[in-house]
């Protein structure tokens, strides 16, 4: 009885067995859109079908304007514009807003006062001396800091309720965004059917699920997208935010001033260029890596100590790294290429390694009639020379294979060669917050295994093609001798503007 029972259980099991349908393989899908927080956004999913995917970028895009409505400091219509307006009185506030003014109030009690919501005062100045070409003065700066000093409202945790006690300018900007796509993330990562999810916000970016990320640090000496990355680093269920003063800041008499200030002094930061954090908490690891460009390495330390759970990579203005002991943890190896030459005729002259191409471009803000977002564009930018060979592949941005052809003339000459080789660049980049829709691509004069081109004449070329929308491909030949030249191309509907700079390397 004993055997019959136990062979009428392993039937059973058997059976049951055969309909449990096998696990689909899963598939990374992308999408990225502009002007979105004030940035770029790119959204990242393992999922087994598009259907899941598109329902976990709905969920997440939709959290995302949730949040913008409540936090934002350039919506006039946002509840936080409407505090602001509110003046010197007890206001209840959403969940929201009193949890990131909450963070604000700890992170300036952490940092020794090194972040404080109240800094748009002191970027005020620096903003009015950009525009009058002057520095400001002493009195301005004193001004300002001791305006920052103030308290600027009072908390009700019972109630939650915020009191006013002043009408200083307040902005929310130095982990808003990390804190919103934070929010975003999990709305995304409770989709039925997704394993993973990466929320990018103009750099700073949200990884959750059950698998790890690579993510490339942007080398802030080198700002072009293209550029080969400072780190690589692998992460799961963590946030990486990188702050520093490469792409915005402010011009004075010919010198570059960061954005990002120190509310203490009133001084732009200047030691550290570039701060990279990794923490579990995204609102944490924006936080710090604002502040870590405007603290010195001993009091970064000092307050890092005891966490563990806290890596990061900071970059002196003279290009020096320095890595938490944490780092490691999370350090990907990779190695350097080495500068070979192609094989020229003995009359031919290399290409002038003092020298490189900067290809600027400005995609168009297109606005959708339905009032839904517009996704960024499939981009192609190349170079060929004389002979209409190909020589380098400086940008290929599509978010699918199948629609690569949609790159008519990219995929004529490259499609079936690329396809060879790694479909893609998978791994997202951490840097400072760029504009919308703003990138800059260097070539080196490399080809695209490596080798040094010939000097001579080359031809550009920029195809950008929008789903539903319009196909443009701009050309520009130039010739690459050594002879700086900048050559501003003609914009189109899906192009605001493009250029190319042909210059010495800066050094």
């Amino acid at each position: 009885m004993k055997f019959k029972h136990l062979a009428a259980v392993f039937l059973v099991v058997i059976t049951a067995s055969a309909f449990v349908s096998p696990k689909k393989a899963l598939r990374t899908f992308v999408s990225n859109y502009e002007n979105v927080l004030g940035t770029s956004l790119e959204l990242k999913f393992k999922a087994s079908n598009q259907a899941v995917a598109d329902l976990a970028e709905e969920h997440a895009l939709k959290e995302i304007d949730r949040l913008d409505d409540i936090l934002s400091a350039y919506k006039p219509t946002s509840e936080f514009s409407k505090w602001m307006k509110n003046g010197k009185q007890t206001t209840k506030i959403s969940p929201e807003l009193f949890e990131v003014l909450q963070q604000f109030e700890h992170y300036k009690n952490v940092t020794n006062g090194a972040l404080d919501a109240s800094a748009a005062v002191i970027g005020n100045v620096w903003k009015k001396a950009s525009a009058e070409n002057s520095l400001p003065s002493a009195n301005e700066l004193e001004t300002a800091v001791n305006l920052v000093k103030q308290q600027h409202y009072i908390l009700n945790e019972k109630n939650k309720t915020v009191t006013r006690l002043d009408d200083v300018p307040l902005a929310l900007n130095s982990f808003a965004k990390s804190y919103i796509i934070n929010k975003a993330a999990d709305q995304a990562i409770q989709t039925p059917g997704i394993e993973n999810v990466v929320v990018n916000i103009g750099g700073d970016m949200v990884i959750k699920g059950n698998q790890s990320e690579n993510i490339e640090i942007a080398n802030p000496k080198a700002d072009a997208e293209n550029e080969a990355a400072l780190n690589k680093v692998k992460v799961s269920n963590m946030a990486v935010a990188t702050s520093g003063n490469y792409r915005r800041g402010f011009n004075v008499n010919g010198k570059w001033y960061s954005h990002i200030v120190d509310p203490r002094t009133g001084n732009p930061a200047s030691e550290i260029i570039s701060a990279t954090v990794i923490a579990a908490d995204a609102s944490e690891a924006g936080a710090l890596a604002t502040s870590f460009n405007v603290l010195s390495v001993s009091e970064i330390e000092a307050i890092t100590a005891n966490r563990n759970d806290i890596a990061y990579l900071l970059v002196t203005k003279n290009g020096k790294e320095i890595k938490s002991k944490t780092w490691a943890k999370y350090e990907l190896t990779s190695n350097k290429p080495a500068i070979t030459l192609a094989r020229v005729n003995k009359a031919d002259k290399a290409w002038n390694t003092k020298y490189e191409l900067i290809v600027n471009l400005e995609l168009a803000n297109i606005e959708s009639t339905d009032g839904k977002r517009v996704r960024r564009p499939f981009v192609a930018v190349w170079v060929e020379d004389a002979a209409k060979t190909p020589v380098r592949n400086l940008a290929i941005w599509y978010n699918k294979p199948r629609w690569l052809p949609d790159l008519k003339s990219w995929n004529r000459v490259n499609g079936d060669e690329f396809r060879k080789g790694a479909e893609g660049k998978l791994s997202s980049t951490s840097s400072a917050t760029r504009g919308p829709g703003k990138y800059s691509l260097s070539w080196d004069g490399k080809d695209d295994s490596g080798k040094l081109v010939k000097a001579g004449i080359y031809t550009v070329y920029i195809e950008v093609a929008r789903e539903h929308g319009t196909y443009q491909v701009i050309s520009k030949e130039m010739k690459f001798t050594g002879s700086a030249q900048k050559v501003e191309l003609t914009p189109n509907t899906e192009l605001a503007s493009a250029s190319l700079d042909y210059r010495k390397i800066a050094k």
